[in-house]
């Protein structure tokens, strides 16, 4: 089954303690996308101006990503300049500017109502709604947020929540919602804003789910050297609902296992700038270091 992916598209440039690189392809809905498409047939919807590299669209199209969805608009892309300290859990914004994404509207193509796998990537709250009222009866969504949100569309957002199967966000965001500092009682009193699956992230401590089944303790792939945290958190919800879409049986059964999957790619996603590790991965790397969570993790 293929997975619908709609959030920003993005031209990211990236400044570390050691390095700087400008420009890369970047955004929630491309390291979701590059992600998912590990395991599933994946369909973008975003936005990009007329100075879009071309090739970046060559990059979607190497991972056979449907970009029919994918505006190209007079103007330019949506430019963010970030910088990391020595921590890379901290960063500052030093630029943003959003080009055509500022009045992006999500209009999704007559097939890619039928999806039925959707993520719902980091945009505002009111697009997603939008896309959700494009779609005919999607099996699986979820959404993804950030404080933005938070701050400047809480009411598009809480609405949001009560659609939606899965909701995922950081623990910062979510002790920002639900006012509780400890994470498991913030994942009950979300679970009661509606959503069925909710997950909380942890950055380099992995994640934790809550659904039906229980909770779960998802870890992160332990890594040597971090080089580039950006989209981490977007390859991880993205390999997640990539997996999910193509593995036999209901999510139940298979969303743990989605989770690590996910942790797996994300960890790829931190060892380069951008997608320039991520998109060099081969699905034979992604399966040994599950294997070698697995055995990190057993007991």
């Amino acid at each position: 089954m293929s997975v619908l992916i709609v959030g920003s598209t993005a031209l990211d440039s990236i400044k570390t303690p050691t390095a700087e690189n400008p420009r890369l392809l970047g955004g929630s809905a491309s390291h979701a996308a590059v992600a998912a498409s590990f395991f599933a047939p994946v369909k973008l919807v975003g936005v990009v101006g007329k100075d879009f590299p071309k090739k970046y669209v060559t990059l979607y199209k190497k991972h056979r990503i449907d970009l029919s969805g994918l505006q190209v608009q007079e103007g330019k892309t949506f430019h963010w300049s970030g910088e990391y300290e020595v921590n890379m859990n901290n960063r500052r914004t030093l630029l943003t500017e959003l080009g055509v994404f500022e009045k992006f509207t999500p209009h999704l193509p007559t097939e890619h109502k039928k999806s039925p796998f959707v993520l719902l990537a980091n945009i505002a709250p009111a697009l997603q709604h939008h896309v959700l009222d494009q779609m005919a009866k999607p099996k699986f969504v979820v959404a993804d947020t950030m404080d933005l949100w938070l701050n400047i569309a809480l009411d598009d957002l809480i609405r949001l929540i009560k659609r939606v199967d899965g909701f995922v966000l950081n623990d910062s965001e979510a002790h920002q919602l639900t006012k509780e500092d400890n994470v498991f009682a913030a994942l009950k009193k979300l679970h009661k804003m509606g959503p069925k699956y909710v997950i909380i992230k942890k950055g380099s401590h992995g994640s934790i789910l809550s659904g039906p089944k229980g909770a779960f303790i998802c870890p992160a792939y332990p890594l040597p050297k971090v080089v580039d945290p950006t989209g981490a958190g977007d390859s991880f919800v993205g390999g997640m609902m990539g997996y999910l879409s193509t593995a036999k049986g209901g999510v139940d059964a298979n969303i743990r296992r989605a989770m690590i999957y996910g942790s797996v790619v994300a960890s790829y996603c931190c060892e380069g700038f951008g997608l320039n590790r991520t998109t060099r991965v081969k699905r034979a790397d992604i399966d040994k270091r599950v294997s070698d969570l697995e055995r990190l993790t057993k007991f």
